[in-house]
């Protein structure tokens, strides 16, 4: 075996030291070193890339992509969000906050994934009488997944040599450490160095690899950033955790589109797939309101309606508030400025709450004009249609601009029956959907007019 010799490096310079210390002696930086290990050039598993095999030279066309299928995961909305399936030899990192369901969504997937490929669960923080446990809660099938406890890195590897599953889970990365290092599991250096690892035997053995992350409390992954880089996919679990609704979003990966978006539902018996999320989030009251009106988002490969809520009051504050929650507050401290230059409305004595019901984050700019309306309807205290759908984005000087797959939000506005759209001019269809009046607006006064006609 190669001697190691462990040195700490800054995390800001780059500089290498024999021993540890408050301060970088290159750089100044405080609390920036971290322990690293430096292997002799012997080292079998050093010497190989990522991808397993020798280096080589090949044009595209020469290199072959048809030995690469996705497997089924068996649920229609995970496999949305990866892409496809999994790809063979991927790894992909699922975080979220305590109590999501990341455990429970990944023992789901892996128990019906053993029915069909061999399967292993690693976990470094329940008991394989715990998994049992919750497994038989859920009600899912227990004879073909294997399960096994462990929090050593080269442990989990030699095993997973020996039983060669097709699909792996490592719950969590956080709590997995290597011999390699003395530091603590969880640290910036054991999680890098274990990641590093597990991504090099997936890879080279075509094993498709789960790994649980845990989050900070200002709710990104913990640990170094270089863990979301090494993966090949970063899903987020989003919604409340006393809530019904979960949202699973992908926000990297190398197989499929980004920013797509999984809806599940919480139930006894685990996470159930919402085929129709639009139906869910336009669960509305059944007499209209001030400051409601629903917008067509677009998710992924997807159109999704949800509903904007606003509340405008009198403010007796010296800087009204301004609160958002799953929209940007920043954009709509923009369009209030739009909404007072361009439509005469002030709202700087007013307080304005904006929420988007069902816990879905809507940062596109599509929701522009949805947002207007919903202000223009509390602080008039005149309700809008229950029918009616409104999108499109709003520029400084008033404009009302197109956004992308309009055709597709009114065909789903339409599916849903929805008899009126007030849209941009540039997403107005030559014809419109069967029983959809398509309303075509280009400034911000002409779909003030068509709202409060």
């Amino acid at each position: 075996m190669a001697k190691q010799k462990r040195l700490y490096g800054c995390t800001d310079c780059g500089a290498t030291f024999a021993k540890w210390a408050g301060q970088c002696g290159e750089c100044g930086a405080w609390n920036t070193m971290v322990e690293t290990v430096v292997e002799g050039s012997a080292t079998p598993s050093r010497s190989a890339n990522w991808a397993g095999g020798q280096a080589q030279v090949q044009t595209l066309a020469e290199v072959s992509v048809v030995d690469m299928p996705r497997l089924g995961s068996g649920s229609s909305e995970l496999d949305r969000v990866l892409g496809g399936g999994l790809v063979e030899g991927s790894v992909v990192l699922i975080g979220g906050d305590p109590g999501i369901g990341k455990s429970t969504i990944l023992l789901q997937t892996l128990c019906r994934l053993a029915e069909q490929v061999p399967a292993l669960y690693v976990t470094g923080e329940e008991s394989q009488q715990q998994v049992a446990m919750r497994a038989r809660r859920l009600g899912l099938p227990e004879d073909k997944l294997k399960v096994m406890t462990e929090t050593c890195i080269e442990t989990v590897l030699a095993t997973a040599r020996h039983e060669r599953p097709k699909v792996m889970v490592l719950d969590s990365i956080q709590t997995i450490y290597t011999e390699q290092l003395q530091s603590a599991p969880g640290g910036v250096a054991q999680v890098r160095e274990s990641t590093a690892l597990l991504v090099r035997f997936a890879k080279q053995s075509g094993t498709a690899v789960f790994l649980v992350g845990h989050v900070t409390k200002e709710g990104s992954l913990a640990g170094p950033r270089v863990l979301e880089h090494m993966v090949d996919t970063v899903l987020y679990f989003e919604g409340e955790s006393d809530g019904r609704m979960r949202l699973l979003r992908a926000v990297k990966n190398r197989f499929g589109a980004v920013n797509e978006l999984g809806v599940f539902g919480m139930t006894d018996k685990g996470l159930k797939e919402v085929s129709n999320p639009s139906a869910i989030f336009l669960n509305r009251a059944q007499e209209a309101v001030p400051g409601s009106v629903v917008m067509a988002t677009w998710e992924g490969s997807r159109p999704m309606l949800v509903e904007v809520q606003a509340l405008v009051d009198t403010s007796h504050l010296g800087n009204p508030r301004r609160v958002t929650l799953g929209l940007d507050q920043n954009r709509l401290a923009m369009l209030l400025a739009v909404l007072h230059r361009h439509g005469g409305i002030p709202t700087y004595d007013q307080d304005v709450f904006l929420n988007v019901v069902g816990g879905v984050k809507v940062l596109e700019t599509a929701s522009d004009l949805a947002l207007l309306a919903a202000v223009m309807s509390s602080l008039r205290n005149r309700p809008l249609e229950a029918d009616l759908l409104v999108f499109g984005e709003v520029g400084l000087s008033g404009e009302i601009r197109p956004v992308p797959s309009g055709q597709e939000r009114l065909k789903e506005a339409a599916k849903h029956g929805f008899k009126r759209a007030i849209v941009p001019a540039g997403n107005a269809p030559k014809q419109a959907p069967a029983g959809l009046e398509v309303v075509k607006v280009t400034r911000l006064d002409q779909a003030l007019d068509a709202l409060f006609a």
